[in-house]
């Protein structure tokens, strides 16, 4: 299962991750594997806020379930 984790950055833009993980994942799981995979790579810092991250599940497609 896919889930997509959106984190904001201090450049204004937003940085959308996938993340596979069962449906029963932890959502503070979810922000932190997007967030790490964020720092790994060029572009300036995101929002370390777990409240300021759109995080939702990527079913079937046609059928994302945002959250």
């Amino acid at each position: 299962m896919s889930w997509l984790v959106a984190l904001p950055a201090l450049d204004g833009r937003e940085y959308v991750y996938r993340i596979h993980a069962p449906v029963d994942a932890l959502r503070a799981d979810l922000f932190w594997a997007a967030f790490h995979c964020h720092d790994d790579g060029p572009h300036p810092r995101a929002s370390d806020r777990f409240d300021a991250a759109s995080i939702w599940l990527v079913r079937a497609e046609g059928r994302d379930t945002p959250n």
